[in-house]
């Protein structure tokens, strides 16, 4: 029973670590996504006022 028991947490603790459906948010990612879609936006502003200018 021990067995079982051991092998069951260990193989929830490695799910843990290596699936990113577990709940824990993924902050770096959604950061770099933030920030290039900032990036965007202002390169689509500056150049439509260097267009119709």
């Amino acid at each position: 029973m021990n067995d079982t028991l051991d092998s069951d947490t260990k193989g929830h603790s490695d799910k843990g670590r290596t699936d990113a459906g577990d709940g824990t948010p993924k902050f770096g990612r959604l950061f770099v996504v933030l920030v290039l879609a900032v990036m965007l936006i202002g390169a689509i502003t500056l150049s439509a006022e260097a267009y119709y200018s």
